[in-house]
């Protein structure tokens, strides 16, 4: 805040509110930034890759819409990173793992491999009380 001979100067904004989310560093677009550009001027190449963790002054971050409408310079070429941990469709193979793994948890169990592998069908153990969400049971019989 300045001082003035009158006393201190007000702010028409404000100094604490800032948004946390990042803008797109495109003129007059106001949209939230998902991409970061970065120019590599060595090697006439413009990078597109996820949004850095910090802005830096170096770099552009852009919204969707401009990374997608990016172009370069004549004579540079544009390389897009693709963001690793960015959730991908599942493949075939995934889906059907998953089908068989649901499967396999309806099929019915057997009575022996429950009660591990004993055979017996006495020695499961036996809820004798209850409180709340435990229970109490008894230990099978030898």
């Amino acid at each position: 805040m300045q001082l003035s001979r009158r006393g201190p100067l007000k702010s028409a904004v404000p100094s604490n509110i800032v948004s946390p989310v990042r803008r797109c560093s495109r003129t007059a677009c106001g949209r939230p930034a998902v991409a970061t550009l970065t120019y590599v001027y060595a090697d006439s190449t413009a990078v597109l890759g996820p949004l850095a963790t910090y802005a830096e002054p170096h770099c552009y971050d852009l919204c969707a819409e401009h990374g997608a409408r990016l172009t370069a310079p004549r004579g540079w070429e544009v390389v897009r990173l693709t963001d690793a941990s960015a959730p991908s469709s599942p493949s075939g193979d995934d889906l059907e793992a998953l089908a068989n793994a649901v499967r396999e948890a309806a099929r019915p169990q057997e009575r022996t491999a429950q009660a591990g592998g004993k055979g017996a069908p006495g020695a499961d153990p036996v809820e004798v009380g209850r409180r709340g969400h435990l229970r109490v049971l008894r230990s099978p019989e030898s």
